[in-house]
């Protein structure tokens, strides 16, 4: 060791902060082996004076560091045994520090590790013969401490962490490999520290003391008390060995940090997955009531058990409809749902639609046409959107059993009996009523329109922005309008159309322009005001007869322009048509109507973002949102039950669900409708449908997606109006998410295991968002010292009991001080801020009367 060295470590030690209480610095260098007596009078620090200690000063030592110079730094220099009782300066040694220039001691020395836990550091003195590994354990800047300290750091530092923290010490370790023989951390471990130091830590911590121990037993023993948490251990007699009898909190919050761990909960997941096979966990779970395990989390198998629960119940006609949707709720917020997401979409929307069924047990009744169609506007066009929905989840996960087996019921539920029943009853009152005159009492007609919405808004100077999106049924636009009134600052309602027959694009396009008359050629053609309707040329025509400054524009060359471009390109237009075509171009055809279902989803966000850019990129403020027709389809092959053939009849055009024909009259299964109260019929055209969603029998694929036939599905043409509304303006309401509070009034925790219960304040409306959040316990330094949990806070309920939320926690185990403050952290999940940081005193010990 040479004076550098030494002289650098004593300069450290002096560079030391004062403790609270010290005036100055002083530092006893004790030399027994007299390595460095012949070196003294080198050393030379700033602002320390160096004084040698003999047999014969030390009373006069105790008088200069005492009364003749009480206040400069001292380096007290010393060969001599100084623990003899009559040691004049014992107590001025016990209140200084003391200096061994031992290698071992200058690495304790640069640690600034108390010299009295010398037998410890060299007990493990070979962790420190590394530069690196001294590097690593000086950087976790530690101020002060104990022999489980000075392990816990070396095992940080092995575990190559930022902060000594035993939690991270072991996902470490347990992530490497759950194989001991493999895993490098643990072998480290091994070579450096001693796998007693890090076992018996894991008992201390984990209550894990098993004769024979193994990394692979451990993880099963930390998931299994984690389990113990939400199943009732007498449930787990076969497995109760692996359950810990002290610290099972410690456990359950281990195993929940993991599982939320933004990218390691994968491995978590693998090896959750191992465990549930080792304890033969779906002998234990098929025992027990759905009602005992609702809340589990620990294992993907829960998630299986209650799916499957649900579904079998469904099939066997169990109408218990409100605990189905009330147990996939509750799953939402638990880890496993994300990895069976669409499969519990898919059984939620089988759910609703086993729900409708319920409501209308007696079967959809038979009524008079206008109010088949209102009751289609206001409560049956769901069960299309549940239809729909069920479709979205099916196709990401396709190859579910659980999946085919709901596939058939929902099938059953709306092929053989919704639409059955629907369309049927639909179909004999068209034929009662509507068959000569294709009206409803007090329904708009579609070909109204422009006359009855546009022109009067286009005659009070207003600028009009007009949306027609191919094949938006009314189910799709009602979603919507909900999502627009929700998220943007507008207003927005939604109406039906009575949409034109035959529910065909190019007579419902036709029927949307400003027109005096409509006719079909015999060809086909549609003519408005005698001119071609055909493509967007001769469509920007016929408005601009109308409104000079006007156009139309196709959706995507729109959004291929940037702010500029397409203020550009629309300046001094008062009115403009936008078309949008996403749903049609892929239900039309054959390869791809199948992906009907995936397109309408995207066609709501499509829509969304057309309305955000006419209100922020065009400053337009009136916007209505309307389709051509609407459409039938159905995802299972038809049958030729399903077709039927035209008998006969002369037409000039014949397409799936519509023929034109210069005959009249009746025919079997298909209504003739009379065209005079839709257009200018000089050539005397009558449009026959099949009955109810049967098929013309034509050469071709594609018969699931149709239309421009006359049902509900296909002729209740949707009309979103949207008005939007600046902030500040009258009316204006800003776009805000629900708001959640703590409801408990006691801030003080007695036991590490608790109940909290939470209020959503607001039920979830337009312009009143949901809210995710994450919710915990810390520490005065933000150190996580509970599980989390998260609360989905979108309730729609006006009824505040059933906007309530109970929520448990369980704290770690360890120390906590009655007098030292803890705070239960709700925070955002979206946004990461913290919408609420309360207050409370924890403590665990006895409680007494003076708690209270």
């Amino acid at each position: 060791m040479n004076m550098d060295e030494v002289t650098k470590a004593l300069q450290e030690a002096f560079l030391q902060p004062l403790k609270e209480g010290e005036q100055r610095k002083i530092i006893f260098w004790f030399d027994k082996d007299q390595e460095f007596v012949e070196y003294i009078h080198e050393i030379s620090i700033e602002s320390v004076k160096v004084h040698t200690l003999t047999e014969g000063n030390s009373f006069y030592t105790k008088v200069l560091l005492e009364e003749e110079d009480p206040t400069s730094n001292y380096l007290i220099y010393s060969n001599m045994d100084m623990r003899l009782e009559d040691n004049w300066l014992l107590d001025t040694i016990l209140y200084s520090k003391t200096f061994y220039a031992d290698k071992l001691s200058l690495i304790m020395n640069e640690l600034n590790i108390d010299p009295s836990l010398r037998s410890t550091v060299k007990k493990y003195e070979k962790f420190f013969g590394s530069k690196d590994r001294v590097k690593k354990f000086k950087g976790f800047e530690v101020r002060e401490f104990t022999e489980s300290t000075i392990e816990l750091v070396m095992m940080s530092a092995l575990c190559n962490l930022r902060t000594p923290d035993f939690e991270a010490v072991l996902k470490i370790i347990l992530m490497d490999s759950l194989d001991d023989s493999e895993n490098k951390y643990l072998d480290s471990i091994a070579k450096y520290i001693g796998l007693e130091v890090f076992w018996n830590a894991i008992a201390e911590r984990y209550g894990y003391e098993p004769t024979q121990k193994s990394l692979k037993t451990l993880f099963i023993h930390l998931t299994i008390t984690a389990l113990s948490h939400t199943v009732n251990e007498e449930h787990l007699s076969l497995i109760k060995n692996y359950i810990a009898t002290r610290n099972k909190s410690n456990a359950l919050v281990f195993i929940d940090h993991w599982m939320h761990h933004k990218s390691d909960y994968q491995l978590y997941d693998q090896y959750a997955e191992m465990v549930e096979k080792e304890i033969k966990l779906t002998d234990i779970v098929n025992q027990l009531p759905v009602e005992e395990f609702k809340a589990s989390d620990t294992f993907p198998y829960f998630d299986k058990a209650i799916i499957i629960y649900i579904a079998n119940s469904l099939e066997d006609r169990l109408e218990d409809y409100d605990t189905y949707t009330k147990l996939i709720n509750l799953r939402r917020a638990k880890h496993y749902y994300k990895q069976y997401q669409f499969i519990y979409e898919a059984l939620y929307y089988t759910v609703k639609m086993f729900e409708f069924h319920k409501k209308y047990s007696m079967g959809i009744p038979r009524k008079q046409a206008v109010d088949m169609y209102k009751a289609y506007v206001n409560d049956y066009h769901q069960m299309d959107m549940f239809y729909r929905k069920f479709y979205v989840a099916y196709d990401n996960e396709s190859n579910s059993e659980i999946l085919k087996k709901l596939k058939v019921m929902v099938e059953n539920l709306y092929t053989n009996w919704y639409m059955s029943e629907l369309s049927s009853h639909w179909s004999a009152a068209v034929h009662d009523e509507m068959k000569s005159s294709w009206v409803l009492p007090g329904i708009q007609n579609q070909k109204d329109f422009y006359r009855s919405f546009v022109d009067p808004k286009i005659s009070n100077g207003d600028r009009v922005f007009v949306i027609i999106s191919d094949a938006l049924r009314y189910e799709i636009a009602a979603e919507l309008a909900d999502k627009l009134n929700s998220e943007t600052t507008g207003a927005c309602d939604i109406q039906p159309l009575l949409g034109v027959l035959p529910s065909v694009t190019k007579l419902g396009m036709a029927s949307l322009l400003p027109h005096k008359n409509l006719e079909i050629d015999l060809s086909g053609n549609v003519l408005v005001n005698g001119k071609s309707s055909s493509g967007t040329e001769n469509r920007i025509g016929i408005l601009q007869s109308a409104v000079p400054d006007s156009t139309a524009i196709h959706f995507q060359e729109l959004k291929n322009m940037n702010k500029a471009g397409r203020r550009e390109t629309l300046k001094g237009k008062k009115l403009v048509y936008i078309y949008h075509d996403s749903i049609d171009a892929t239900g039309d055809k054959a390869s791809t109507e199948v992906y009907t279902f995936t397109a309408a989803e995207k066609a709501i966000d499509e829509l969304y973002d057309i309305v955000k850019i006419i209100k922020d990129d065009l400053s337009g403020t009136n916007i209505f949102i309307t389709a051509d027709h609407g459409f039938v389809c159905q995802r299972d092959a038809l049958e030729e039950s399903d077709k039927i053939e035209k008998e006969g009849i002369q037409a000039f055009e014949v397409k799936r669900r519509h023929l034109f024909s210069q005959e009249n009259g009746e025919r079997s299964g298909l209504l003739d409708i009379n065209m005079d109260s839709l257009i200018k019929n000089e050539h005397k055209i009558t449009t026959y449908v099949p009955k109810a969603t049967i098929r013309f029998k034509i050469q071709g694929a594609g018969a699931n997606f149709v239309h421009g036939g006359a049902s509900l599905q296909e002729i209740v043409v949707p009309l979103i109006q949207f008005k939007n509304i600046r902030a500040g303006q009258k009316n204006s309401r800003e776009i805000e998410k629900v708001d959640v509070k703590l409801t408990n009034t006691t801030r003080k925790i007695t036991n590490s295991l608790f109940n909290l219960t939470f209020f959503q304040t607001e039920k979830v409306e337009d312009k009143r968002l949901p809210r995710t959040v994450k919710i915990y316990m810390v520490d005065d330094a933000d150190n996580v010292i509970s599980n989390e949990e998260m609360l989905i806070c979108d309730r729609t309920s006006d009824k505040p009991d059933e906007r309530i939320f109970k929520l448990r926690f369980a704290l770690k185990s360890i120390p906590y001080d009655k007098n030292s403050n803890y705070y239960l952290i709700t925070k955002d999940i979206e946004t990461n801020i913290v919408n609420e940081k309360t207050q409370f005193t924890i403590n665990l010990g006895i409680v007494s009367d003076f708690d209270f």
